[in-house]
């Protein structure tokens, strides 16, 4: 690709990931003429059309298509290094951008966000709420929060949390209609507020402890629902039993507002890990995150503990 720059590979990468022209430019703060203008050398180098183009929409050619996966991870490596050096006799400053999901953000994330950002004004924090596990390094994320099990590979690694359990839980009122559940039989006879995830479209499955191994237990639906939120509020209008991982709901069930069930039964889930691509720490802005994020985690961790 003889006189194809840095920069054509810039815009053509922003392109992908917005969608369009106008989307690129947008992104990049720079003139739509100027990201067109990019496009038609880089395509005039390769020798090749990246793109389909018509009034409506613009798609990946298959040459465009393999020179995209080819050249992300590379473009990414790039600007990571020209950021680090550029950073060095700088404050900590620039768009950061973090992946995590919405009951993390809840549960945790919702209380120091903002010392965050008070802490580092040059900073600009952007949070992408998504239960999807998302390729962060395609999507042009610097970090994500997940549990270990869905941290992609090839990702650092920070742990948050110790693992976490499952609750089933629900209001005084539906066991009162309903009776307490007392073995995993008797689940058959109750109703689920059930979970479905946005991204494949598939329920959660109901895995339960029984007699040490994970067991699937089914039941009925009382309501199907795609937010933690709603999953609890449906809980507390009485609506059927719900589950989530104990930390979204333990100040609930303290107050008497949520009453626990089968707790001998309850899943462990695997802790939530904080990850990103390995020569994003060299960015001062990422760096500083990272120990904020640890930090402030550790803390939260510590105070739970001398409650307890």
């Amino acid at each position: 690709m003889k006189g194809t720059t840095y920069s054509q590979l810039q815009v053509f990468q922003a392109i992908v990931s917005e969608g369009s022209i106008r989307g690129a430019a947008r992104k990049l703060e720079i003139a739509a003429p100027s990201v067109s203008q990019a496009l038609k050398l880089l395509e005039s180098n390769v020798g090749l059309t990246l793109f389909n183009r018509t009034t409506r929409k613009i798609e990946l050619t298959d040459a465009g298509r393999l020179l995209y996966e080819r050249t992300s991870q590379a473009m990414a490596s790039l600007s990571i290094a020209i950021e680090s050096v550029q950073e060095l006799a700088d404050e900590p400053s620039g768009k950061l951008r973090i992946t995590l999901p919405k009951f993390v953000f809840n549960t945790y994330f919702q209380s120091i966000y903002a010392k965050f950002c008070r802490l580092y004004p040059q900073i600009q924090l952007e949070v992408v709420i998504s239960d999807a596990t998302l390729d962060i390094v395609k999507e042009g994320i610097d970090l994500g929060i997940r549990f270990g099990n869905k941290v992609e590979e090839g990702m650092v690694a920070k742990k948050l949390t110790e693992p976490m359990q499952e609750a089933l839980f629900a209001s005084p009122a539906y066991f009162d209609k309903f009776g307490v559940p007392s073995s995993l039989e008797d689940l058959s006879q109750h109703q689920l507020i059930q979970y479905r995830f946005v991204t494949s479209n598939q329920y959660a499955r109901l895995n339960l402890i029984d007699n040490g191994q994970e067991t699937l237990v089914e039941m009925p639906y009382a309501l199907v629902v795609n937010d933690t939120d709603v999953m609890i509020d449906g809980a507390l209008q009485g609506l059927g039993i719900g589950r989530l991982v104990l930390p979204c709901v333990e100040e609930l069930i303290e107050s008497g507002e949520l009453k626990p069930v089968l707790k001998d039964h309850w899943p462990n889930f695997q802790g939530l890990y904080l990850y990103f691509s390995r020569n994003s720490q060299k960015v001062k802005r990422i760096r500083v995150f990272i120990d904020f994020l640890v930090v402030e985690f550790n803390q939260a961790s510590l105070s739970s503990s001398s409650s307890d």
